[in-house]
């Protein structure tokens, strides 16, 4: 049956909604990278020892992407049972609260080591945030969106997250360029304080946009499924597998916003803090032109083949970029920087909302998206830590950071060789077959 085209307009609107709701939401995110590599290791751990603490800054970090799953399986159950609008407005206002809160928390020396335990829990609670935000906007977008044009219009909602990150760089490079004791004192808490403005605004734009027709008519004529999670588990278990590995590759970016900018900082290179600030901003600008021509390459060609570039690419061009690095040339950081983060992975980025949400039907889409992107990225997360151990005791050893990350993109290579090419399957007949084999419906509740 064929979703009637009672919704005109609604594929730009979302896909707007889902850019500006992801750019804000990321913001609060990276925001944390960007002091988690630069602030907090002075802050709220242990001063006498730098090496740990930062390390341990780092491994807050990915604290948040270990919440991820669990936040996954709360929310993207609810999202397939009550609809995709409620999850979207929800997981903005949790990130812009506690954001906001991280702003506010004592440091080490005024509370001790409470201090890092509420920054932990701070973070928790962002990364439960994550987990719903971008499987609910993706669902969102790839529902409303026109069958030729999916690959496009659900590449808003990675663009989203690249202004995100661009905003909140850019935020900090100022912030970065204050004197050491207002920057140690006052100056880092700012862009957390601006969380509130990034709440409001998002809950404005989101509240306004309509339930997507796909849901409506799911839960209009068989009901929405009871439980997904079961249905997900039986049906589509091979796809929540592919897009787990497929996610891996999003250790690139972790790697790249949140250990490169460590240890290009660090005494070994000792490059400027508001230069490789400028790096990262330059390559998600790029990155945000570059996002939608992917995405839409993809709708002419496949997802296959734009996602396997992004992915065998992005382990070649992340050797080059910590190779540049390590020569201290900022030119050469920057031009290498742009092509590894903002041209190549972008194939990757930019493809897989739509690569990995055509694999599932409406009935737990947004679930099969949530718990198997979260997973990818709960170990993409903790890329940080471990690649701060493997960088060796002075933290300088960038080949084989660089070698971890390659390791790290193989799965995602496996994943969109075994996958089903979808780019020119209708929508109503997403998820129907798994593994070259139709699926059984399931028994749903209204």
């Amino acid at each position: 049956m064929s979703v009637p085209d009672t919704h005109a307009g609604q594929p730009r609107k979302a896909a707007m909604a889902a850019w500006i709701g992801s750019a804000l939401e990321y913001y609060d995110f990276f925001i944390y990278g960007s002091a988690a590599a630069l602030i907090f290791p002075e802050v709220f751990f242990d001063e006498s020892d730098p090496a740990t603490a930062t390390l341990l800054s780092l491994a807050t970090f990915g604290v948040a992407y270990a919440a991820r799953p669990v936040g996954a399986l709360f929310l993207g159950h609810f999202g397939d049972r009550v609809g995709r609008k409620k999850i979207m407005v929800f997981t903005l206002i949790l990130m812009g609260i506690s954001t906001f809160l991280i702003g506010c928390l004592p440091t080490r020396d005024q509370v001790g080591t409470l201090a890092p335990v509420l920054l932990v829990l701070c973070r928790v609670l962002q990364g439960i945030s994550a987990a719903g935000e971008q499987a609910s906007a993706n669902s969102m977008t790839l529902e409303h969106a026109p069958p030729h044009r999916r690959g496009f219009f659900t590449s808003f909602t990675l663009s989203g997250t690249q202004g995100g990150q661009l905003l909140a760089t850019l935020v900090f490079i100022p912030i970065a360029a204050l004197p050491e004791e207002q920057l140690m004192s006052w100056g880092w808490r700012v862009p957390f304080w601006m969380s509130v403005a990034v709440a409001v605004v998002g809950y404005v734009i989101r509240r306004k946009l309509d339930e997507t027709p796909a849901f409506e008519q799911q839960a209009a004529t068989e009901g929405v499924v009871k439980l997904p999670l079961a249905v997900l588990l039986r049906e589509h278990w091979a796809d929540v597998l592919r897009v787990i590995g497929g996610a891996l590759v999003a250790s690139v970016s972790t790697i790249f916003t949140v250990w490169a900018l460590s240890y290009a900082t660090s005494d070994s290179v000792g490059m400027d803090k508001s230069s490789m600030l400028w790096v990262g901003a330059l390559a998600n600008l790029v990155a945000l032109g570059a996002i939608p021509l992917w995405a839409t390459l993809s709708d002419r060609i496949g997802r296959r083949p734009v996602f396997l570039v992004g992915a065998a690419g992005s382990a070649v061009t992340m050797f080059l970029y910590l190779w540049a690095i390590s020569t201290g040339s900022y030119p050469l950081t920057m031009l290498l920087g742009i092509v590894a983060f903002g041209v190549v992975y972008s194939a990757a980025n930019g493809v897989w909302p739509s690569f990995y949400g055509e694999m599932f039907s409406t009935r737990v889409r947004l679930s099969g998206m949530a718990i198997g992107t979260q997973i990818g990225f709960a170990v993409a997360g903790f890329a940080v830590t471990f690649a701060a151990q493997i960088a060796g005791p002075d933290g300088d050893d960038w080949s084989a950071v660089a070698l971890f990350t390659a390791a790290l993109c193989v799965p995602p290579v496996v994943a969109a060789l075994s996958a089903r090419e979808t780019a020119k399957v209708p929508t109503e007949q997403l998820g129907e077959r798994t593994v070259g084999q139709a699926a059984q419906p399931a028994k749903v509740t209204a």
